[in-house]
Formats: C-alpha cells, structure tokens, sequence
C-alpha cells in the first residue's frame, strides 16, 4: 500500500476557474474545475488523501502558458464548497474510468490534444487510462506513481499499450517511488523520459518541495516539446 501525502491545500480556487461536472467512464457523477482556454487540454489527476485543490497551483501556471487544464476530485472525494464534490464510493481501483471520463470532458469542450498528468495513485490511474483501447492521448506525466495500486497495476502489457510520450518523476528519498519510476521506465516503450529529483516529497508535494522550480520547469519544457499549446 502507499501512503500518499498532500500539504494543506489552497483555499479558493484559481481565478477565473469555473466549476464543472461530468461522468467518468462508468456512469460516476464527477466535480472538477476548468482553467484557461486552448485546444490542447491537461487533465491533472490528485493523489490520495488529497483532491483536486492539490493541484490548483501548478494549474494556473499550465493555463498560463496556454493551456485548458482539468482538475477534479476522483469518486468519493468530497472535499465541499469551492472543492467540489464527487459522488460515489471512493473505489480506488476504478479510479482510471474517472480519468476516462476527464478525457471525454475536455475534448467535448473542443480539446484536439489531450495530456495527463497525475500524482501518485492519480498517475497510476493515468497510465492506465491511457492503456485502454480507443484512447489517444499525446502524452502521460507522473509524480510518484506507484507500479500498483488498489488493484491497478501496470505490468508490461499495459505498459507497452501506451504508446504516447511518457516522463515519469520521483525523488530520491520518497519510499519506493524512484525505483518504481525507473521501473516503469524501463517497461514502457519510447517516447520515454526519467527523472529522479533530490527530494523527499511525494506527488503534488514536489511542486512545492526544495525541487519545485526544477519540476515546474521540467513538466512546462517537456509539455512544450510533446504537446505545445
């Protein structure tokens, strides 16, 4: 099992946001916001016991640079208010039709491109989204995620299906987390890139850790090159 960590989030939510829902996969009725405008989307998936205000900082620097970017809260997440609420179990398992249904939501708001990037479990969730038959995506970023999950795991069949460009990150002192990034380094075919950072801090934490410029910089530039807005 992996503990996912998560500092104190933000309490209102990006300017200009607007609040969105939509069905995952399977029929979940799912809350999330939308930020910028642009037709290349980034769907940012939380870790656990985080939600979708994790990543409302690192969001505004995505529109910023031109993107429409998808936050959310996974099934069961309800974190209230201007946080959102999903509805659901928090089924951890099923989290990847969640991100199926991102996929679906951004494009049926004109997204041409579509990349995700998620945080520990959310990353997980990613990769195998992005595994499933019939979905394009252009690229597939992780923080910390982990080789398993609550079921999801991304052995070498799921791993080869995803065909899209994929940078997985990880810092040095985060548990298990580098060697299972190298690991899914190794499983995946290229396009494919690595980077383990000198930090302790799991997931969205590195965006804000001893390494959070490093990081920034390195998911905006490698976006730049795989998928530019």
């Amino acid at each position: 099992m992996v503990a996912c960590r998560g500092a104190e989030p933000p309490s209102a939510p990006p300017e200009g946001s607007r609040a969105v829902s939509f069905p995952s996969a399977d029929g979940v009725r799912l809350a999330g916001r939308l930020i910028g405008e642009g037709s290349v989307a980034v769907v940012l998936s939380h870790m656990r016991p985080a939600d979708q205000r994790s990543w409302w900082s690192f969001s505004e620097d995505l529109a910023d640079a031109g993107y429409l970017v998808l936050t959310y809260d996974f099934r069961g997440y309800c974190p209230g208010g201007v946080g959102g609420c999903s509805a659901g179990e928090r089924d951890l398992g099923e989290i990847w039709r969640d991100v199926l249904g991102a996929i679906d939501f951004v494009r049926s708001r004109g997204a041409r491109r579509v990349v995700l990037i998620g945080a520990s479990m959310g990353g997980t969730a990613s990769l195998v989204a992005a595994a499933q038959e019939g979905v394009s995506v252009e690229a597939v970023i992780t923080l910390s995620a982990p080789a398993s999950f609550e079921g999801m795991d991304l052995t070498p069949d799921v791993l080869t299906r995803v065909t899209a460009a994929k940078l997985f990150i990880a810092g040095t002192g985060d548990g298990q987390a580098a060697a299972d990034a190298e690991r899914l380094y190794d499983l995946s075919p290229p396009p494919k890139r690595v980077e383990i950072l000198t930090t302790d801090a799991h997931g969205t934490d590195i965006l804000s850790s001893n390494q959070a410029g490093r990081a920034r910089t390195l998911i905006l530039q490698y976006l730049e090159q795989v998928a530019p807005p």
